[in-house]
């Protein structure tokens, strides 16, 4: 680092070309052809914004981005840079923490159903606008309901509920077809075996988790295993998207701080905004532009800054572009618009430079002190302090198990929620059909003594010939059922030997004494009597 308010990146022809910490959440971009150097740059700038305290989060693709965690070497061609760039070389290790949403490298990473939300999760289905529409159907049905959606299987649960219940909900929400829905469970099956599973459940991420310092006073980094993730380009693209979204929810306005409370880098970026519908591309700008403001700045790495749309790129201030090739039309297309992007310098042509540069160079535009792009300059980039390359995994495991988090995300559980709930409901109507059918019990029971139907239960359909009863048909059957009901009580007390009677006193005794009316009195002791008859 230069000096405390900024952050190195290497040395142009005549200056230190930098990131200014109080405008480092205006966002950023790093661009260049595989190969160029895109990884070593983003390992310098996380370096530097750790010794500023400012935690990083961070996706490793290759797994190259872990050697962070451990000392560097002082190798020839990094100490020759270095004495070129008129620094010294120190090796040094920065605090590093592991995540993977698969559990593998690092700690498990998990989100809800509903922290998802049905917009990032339709995205990830890849739904059309009417299987996205029952989609949002489920999750308001789900709300109304009181249903958490936690995992996949309370996902499937609603759906299939709004399946079962298609004409209440349709009255109240809107169509839901059947094929709507089986196709979003075909989608969720092949989510599923991309281990989408392992990610929706609980315990859910703490996003302030990624915003810790160590006792130096370092801001940690933190390291997204996303070497088989990106096997899965709709749950990565989705998954820090969701990031994105979580920590513009949680975190309060701060405006323009002094420098960052977190710095995200978004490595193969283009894979968030391919294919993406337009109502997804403005969530995404919005976000961006809203986002700063919460003092977290957002660094996309990509091959093309064309790889971005032009609403998110012209939120980027600070911008390191690496070599790009320029072998076809299209290439040598790609250069122009790349270097039409920069604010140009008047003693070389920005797009020759662009397919002229080394490795380990690069153009650099960042925000000098006015908050004003600069001139564009052909940089070294300065040699990272931490190892270049990965970590062996008993060096990872290592430091996973001795991280202050260890034992916070590793057990998974599973408490009630929509899934166990539908369940429990259905299992109560089946309950009170059967009750309903066997004549309701002791007050069924007693209404087969008393020669009247007191199931409680839904009335018999009528047919044409069956008349409606009347008024005092009503009166009477409500009148009965309340008595019955009371005799049930009144038996329940005495059989169960919560009634409080004289001594030696018969069932039938028992049962008149702590009746309070005497109509119940009167049904007891003939019921009680006919039975002890018989």
């Amino acid at each position: 680092m230069v000096d405390e308010n900024s952050i190195l990146i290497g040395k142009s022809q005549d200056a230190f070309e930098k990131i200014l910490l109080k405008y480092a959440n205006r966002h950023g971009l790093i661009a260049g052809a595989t190969g160029t150097g895109k990884t070593v740059t983003l390992q310098v700038l996380a370096e530097g914004f750790s010794n500023a305290g400012v935690p990083v989060f961070a996706a490793d693709i290759k797994g190259d981005l872990s050697g962070i965690a451990a000392n560097g070497e002082a190798k020839a061609p990094f100490v020759k840079r270095a004495e070129e760039i008129g620094i010294e070389y120190v090796p040094d290790r920065f605090p590093t923490v592991f995540w993977d949403i698969f559990g593998e490298q690092g700690h498990p990473v998990r989100s809800t159903v509903t922290e998802m939300g049905p917009i990032l999760l339709s995205r990830m289905l890849e739904l059309n606008d009417t299987q996205e529409g029952v989609l949002n159907i489920a999750f308001k049905v789900a709300d109304d309901n009181g249903l958490p959606l936690l995992d996949m299987k309370d996902l499937r649960s609603i759906l299939n509920f709004l399946v079962e219940q298609a004409a209440e909900v349709k009255e109240k929400y809107g169509n839901v077809t059947k094929d709507s829905v089986a196709t979003i469970l075909r989608r969720l099956l092949v989510l599923e075996n991309q281990g989408a599973e392992h990610f929706f459940g609980e315990p859910a991420l703490n996003i302030n988790d990624f915003m810790h310092v160590d006792r130096d006073g370092r801001g940690v980094v933190n390291i997204l295993a996303a070497d088989k993730l990106m096997t899965k380009p709709r749950l990565y693209a989705s998954f820090l998207l969701w990031m994105l979204s979580s920590l513009f929810e949680a975190l309060p306005e701060v405006g323009d701080p002094e420098k960052p409370k977190l710095v995200f880098f978004f490595d193969e970026a283009h894979l968030l905004f391919n294919d993406a519908p337009k109502a997804l591309l403005t969530s995404i700008e919005q976000v961006v532009r809203l986002i700063r403001s919460k003092g977290v700045g957002v660094y996309f790495v990509t091959q093309n800054p064309v790889d971005i749309p032009e609403t998110v790129l012209a939120q980027l201030g600070n911008r390191v572009q690496h070599a790009l090739r320029a072998f076809t039309p299209r290439d040598q297309k790609a250069v122009r618009a790349a270097a039409e992007t920069f604010r140009k310098n008047p003693e070389f042509s920005t797009e020759q430079a662009i397919t002229q540069l080394a490795v380990g160079e690069a153009l650099v535009s960042t925000l000098d002190d006015k908050g004003t792009p600069t001139v564009v300059q052909r940089t070294l980039i300065a040699p990272p302090s931490g190892r270049v390359g990965p970590l062996t995994d008993a060096e990872r495991a290592a430091l996973i198990k001795s991280s202050g988090l260890m034992g916070r995300y590793e057990e998974a559980f599973d408490r009630e929620s929509a899934y166990e709930m539908l369940i429990e409901r259905a299992e109560l109507a089946a309950q009170e059909q059967d009750s309903e059918n066997s004549g309701g019990g002791i007050t069924g029971w007693l209404g087969s003594i008393l020669g009247i139907n007191l199931g409680g239960g839904t009335p018999a359909k009528r047919g044409p010939g069956r008349p409606r009863m009347t008024v005092s048909e009503t009166v009477i059957r409500s009148t009965t059922t309340s008595v019955a009901n009371s005799v049930g009580r009144e038996i329940g007390k005495v059989l169960t030997g919560s009634t409080s009677t004289r001594k030696g006193a018969s069932i039938t005794d028992k049962a008149i004494q702590s009746a309070t009316s005497s109509a119940v009195r009167a049904i007891v002791r003939n019921i009680l009597g006919g039975l002890t008859k018989k």
